[in-house]
């Protein structure tokens, strides 16, 4: 190990700068890797549709992939396909704001203003805690190096889901070792807290690669960098040995380049935690780390502790209760189980009367009786339906990243409190027209990603694919009510696009 040097963090200061992520009216994308559909990659797009958000981009859909590794190359795959389309897509724009997620486990249950709100807040708290932690720095912004401009040291622009386990990093990776400690209680599970070598009563502080937010030029960096990574054959381990070592690099080297700084991640490098052991083989730990002058290791990572955006569940199913906010008690909203404001003055979770009404002549796809009942808006907003919370940080999670225990995949799928009326819901959206514009935070119009379309998804070579395209032959697993085939509860046989053009059977695909 060598100590950083001059030129390491003048690097990393010049490679820190707190840009304004609100300073255009920007648009926001969602993008999922995943080479081929089944039901769980069906479940994860029905949920986005219904929760409104912008139609995600597959990435890599379609591609065989045929490596050697564990995987077939899929997770190397994984990180070329989405740095290839934030690199090379006319779509998107440095100050965008893009969502990525695994595909085959991820359920959407909160509308995006609500995830994007939580977003700012996440990382305007972060911001201050590093402010407070590493201080300012001040530098010349003119060329005559008169004029003068304090920025902080470290930011914070893009956020990871946490986990509570380091895996499958080696306990002696910066990734497991160098990480700060979570910001959530130190009693958040009770005198056992972060003592318990399975995990399950320790706070969430490890980095998860399945679940990414930030604006598109910072998360294109990280994906830069991890391509380096998997050019130099760690890509073999997966991509969240890649991203976990980036933000383990990334807080070693703050805190080698800021000796003053306070140092809470030293008891893991001399035994007084107790680490994890990988959870795949792993072919090279970083034992000593030697930061390289001229290289970048900072990226303005940091994570979702609290889980108000990203609840991973890897040894945290037990922290999840589905529960009614109308039915709780006195003693239970005195500590601390009250409804979210956000959530409360968010739009509802089904449409108005008045919205049914003028969709019954929509042409796209006309109103049946039969097939499009949908509970009273009025009685039952969002405290009245069954929402996943964390009864350990009292969040109510935008997203639920299903991994650890997959058997949760289907015995929690009923319980998501869309899936009893998935399949109404799912053609109350494909006939709602799209606005351009979804919302307004902190004062910026929000845009939605402007190709537009409803009710499918777009790859990155600009192809337009409908819902019943990609999940033909999984209706039963995605809306378990008997109803048949998409497009079909009618028994005529005719869909139309989300461009309004009626088809006859199967959904074609526009180019």
């Amino acid at each position: 190990m060598v100590p950083l040097s001059q030129d390491i963090a003048a690097t990393s200061q010049n490679n820190t700068h707190v840009k304004d992520v609100q300073s255009r009216d920007n648009s926001f994308h969602v993008l999922i890797p995943a080479s081929a559909s089944n039901d769980k990659l069906c479940k994860t797009l029905i949920s986005s549709f219904l929760l409104n958000f912008p139609p995600p981009t597959l990435v890599n859909f379609g591609e065989i992939f045929t490596g050697d590794n564990w995987d077939n190359g899929t997770h190397a795959g994984k990180i070329k396909g989405v740095y290839n389309f934030l690199s090379e897509s006319s779509q998107v724009h440095d100050d965008d704001l893009v969502l990525i997620i695994d595909g085959y486990d991820v359920w959407f249950q909160l509308p995006p203003e609500v995830l994007v709100k939580r977003y700012h807040t996440l990382i305007q708290d972060a911001n201050r805690r590093l402010r407070r932690q590493y201080g300012r720095i001040s530098k010349s912004v003119s060329s005559e190096g008169i004029k003068k401009q304090n920025d902080q040291m470290y930011e914070q622009t893009v956020v990871f889901g946490a986990d509570k386990l380091c895996w499958p990093n080696a306990p002696v990776d910066p990734a497991c070792s160098s990480l700060p400690e979570s910001t959530l209680p130190k009693n958040s599970y009770g005198k056992n807290t972060d003592t318990d070598p399975e995990g399950f009563n320790n706070r969430p502080k490890y980095l998860n690669s399945g679940t990414i937010i930030g604006p598109v030029s910072d998360v294109r960096a990280i994906y830069e960098r991890a391509l380096e990574k998997v050019d130099q054959g760690l890509g073999a381990i997966g991509d969240q040995f890649v991203f976990a070592e980036i933000l383990g690099e990334q807080e070693y080297g703050r805190e080698i380049s800021h000796p003053t700084a306070h140092k809470s991640w030293l008891p893991g490098l001399f035994g007084t935690r107790s680490p994890f052991e990988p959870s795949l083989p792993v072919t090279e730990a970083v034992k000593n780390l030697t930061l390289m002058p001229n290289r970048r290791y900072e990226y303005s990572i940091g994570l979702d502790y609290w889980s108000s955006l990203f609840q991973t569940m890897t040894h945290s199913s037990e922290d999840i209760r589905f529960t009614k906010y109308n039915n709780l008690t006195s003693r239970a909203s005195s500590q601390g189980g009250n409804l979210p404001l956000d959530i409360l003055s968010a739009r509802p979770p089904y449409p108005s009367n008045d919205t049914l009404t003028k969709l019954m002549t929509n042409h796209i796809l006309p109103l049946s009786h039969s097939v499009d009942e949908l509970p009273s808006p009025d009685q039952n907003p969002w405290l009245s339906i069954p929402l996943a919370t964390n009864v350990r940080s009292l969040t109510v999670p935008v997203l639920l990243h299903v991994n650890g225990d997959k058997s949760l995949l289907d015995s929690w799928w009923p319980s998501i409190w869309f899936q009893p009326h998935a399949r109404a819901l799912l053609r109350q959206h494909r006939r709602t027209p799209q606005p351009f514009l979804w919302g307004t935070i902190g004062g910026h119009e929000k845009m939605w990603d402007m190709r537009g379309g409803r009710g499918g998804v777009w790859t990155p070579d600009g192809r337009w694919l409908e819902w019943g395209e990609i999940c033909e032959g999984v209706e039963e697993s995605v809306f378990g009510d008997g109803k048949g085939k998409w497009g079909e509860e009618e028994g005529d046989g005719k869909t139309w696009n989300a461009f309004g053009k009626q088809v006859t059977g199967k959904v074609v695909v526009d180019n």
